[in-house]
């Protein structure tokens, strides 16, 4: 089946995000589609699938003129949508998430299982995604269960596959076994959108990239002839240093001492297990494993939001251990939390009011229980300039903002203050070639003025490039340590050690 999209214009009030968009997406093809944070392409990709109306243009299958009111009819066309953040209820078997919805029945309309796991078998086998139709999904590591959500489009008989970001939360290793299913899937005659940020998987895996910058399709090409540095440049209209510069490894003394730290789950299972490091000053520590792995609960313990079961956390020959959020911050603790809007921003208050939101009640913006907001107001202004967060003004709704924009609100807010230790947290999940470039750069040069850094990323190349030294967690356990003070760690090694397997 072949998807023409032609002259496809789409407004929300003033702002333009689509502006007379042609694709082209073929059957046995996969097409790269990239583009900036906010230039375009969920909300193309939104249109293709129903959910969005275009102000203007059409929609052709194999030449037909057709119109989705709705994603079901989106669906019924054979057009189905693989999303980055899965969605698939845990206590449900394989086969309860493929058919959820449109569920075969058996006798007096019962729900008939066996033919459920059936069809699912049917479908695994000619396609390679070997998953078991009878397994718990809330058991099954992402990679399988990202094999469930394709699936779940197959078994919807898609012939065009739409797949937003789908290698976020791999290993290396997951990575490649996942190729081989997008190969067979292209062979099979299936045409396949591909969305993603990371350059070398797309010049990899794609037969032909188009790039969308601000709502248009500003260029196109061969990956077989085109390089990372001329897709950056296409995305972002400039060239992008992709080389990360720092002064030689020289670590000062223990800023942060974690000892035998052991740290719950909300349901009272096991999220970190008595682990033990430190992060000395001028130093980067990258924590290295799949999403999943007990990361979130040790950087919110670090950060004083997450009760600690046992074990001791030392700042600066400090028992920190019990303190609050607060009392961190004000130690000169920063803390970059890896979800932006949820933790990280209140998206209806102003970039100003965010800018300050840790900071409101210092003599320096309050008064008497009175904000200084002359004061809030300049001195947001003077961050969102040097920390390059673009904005029409500091009285926008931070919701507004593109989500590179509002992860570069968040640094600014966090290190445009004297801090001697920073808890980074995914600090540049989703975000688009010159946002990454710009974070790193603020993160390598708080490492260089003497701070400690952690970062917790499931970004492996993010990690090897920025880490001196390098840990893997695995299932709340730290598993692997690697010096890569001089990039010396070897990545195949550090990804086996993320898929669990200790060296």
């Amino acid at each position: 089946m072949n998807v023409e999209l032609r002259g496809i214009t789409k407004s929300f009030g003033p702002v333009i995000a689509n502006s007379d968009v042609t694709l082209d997406i073929r059957a046995g093809e996969v097409l790269g589609l990239l583009g900036e944070n906010g230039a375009g392409k969920s909300t193309l990709m939104n249109v293709l699938c129903g959910l969005y109306q275009p102000n203007a243009g059409e929609i052709r299958i194999d030449g037909r003129p057709v119109t989705f009111n709705g994603p079901g009819a989106a669906i019924e066309a054979g057009i189905g949508m693989v999303h980055q953040h899965f969605m698939l209820v845990p206590v449900f078997t394989v086969a309860e998430n493929v058919v959820l919805g449109v569920e075969p029945v058996g006798k007096l309309d019962f729900l008939d299982l066996k033919k459920a796991s059936d069809q699912v078998r049917a479908i695994k086998d000619q396609y390679g995604l070997e998953v078991d139709p009878d397994a718990l999904i809330e058991t099954l590591p992402v990679g399988v269960q990202q094999r469930v959500e394709i699936i779940k489009v197959l078994f919807r008989s898609a012939q065009v596959l739409i797949l937003d970001e789908p290698t976020a939360v791999l290993t290396p290793q997951e990575v490649e076994e996942f190729f081989q299913i997008i190969k067979a899937l292209r062979d099979a005659g299936k045409a396949l959108v591909f969305i993603t940020h990371k350059l070398n998987e797309i010049l990899q895996i794609a037969d032909r990239i188009s790039v969308l910058r601000q709502g248009r399709i500003t260029g196109s090409g061969d990956p077989k002839t085109m390089t990372t540095k001329d897709l950056a440049e296409m995305m972002v209209g400039r060239p992008v240093s992709f080389d990360v510069t720092k002064q030689p490894f020289a670590p000062g003394k223990d800023l942060l001492k974690i000892e035998n730290l052991t740290v719950l789950h909300e349901n009272s299972e096991i999220a970190v297990n008595q682990i033990n490091f430190s992060v000395r000053s001028g130093e980067i520590i990258g924590i290295a494993g799949v999403q999943g792995n007990g990361q979130t609960a040790l950087v919110e313990a670090l950060a004083g939001l997450r009760h600690i079961t046992s074990g001791t956390v030392t700042y600066q020959d400090h028992d920190i251990t019990h303190s609050s959020a607060r009392a961190r911050h004000r130690m000169g603790i920063a803390h970059i939390p890896e979800d932006r809007q949820r933790t990280g921003i209140i998206p209806s208050f102003t970039v100003a009011e965010n800018m300050v939101l840790d900071t409101y009640y210092d003599t320096r913006f309050s008064s008497r229980g009175q904000i200084k907001w002359d004061i809030v107001n300049e001195a947001a202004a003077r961050g969102a300039v040097e920390f390059d967060v673009r904005t029409p003004s500091v009285f926008s709704a931070a919701g507004h903002l593109s989500g590179g924009n509002q992860q570069k609100l968040v640094v600014a807010r966090e290190l445009s203050r004297d801090t001697e230790m920073l808890l980074a947290a995914q600090p540049t999940r989703g975000l688009d070639v010159g946002s990454i470039e710009y974070i790193h750069e603020r993160l390598i040069h708080a490492r260089d003025e003497g701070d400690g850094v952690l970062i917790v990323s499931s970004e492996l190349d993010e990690i090897l490039a920025l880490s001196d030294r390098i840990l893997v967690m695995f299932k709340g356990n730290i598993i692997a340590e690697f010096e890569n003070g001089d990039g010396q760690a070897d990545k195949n090694e550090v990804g086996l050690a993320m898929a669990g397997a200790a060296p």
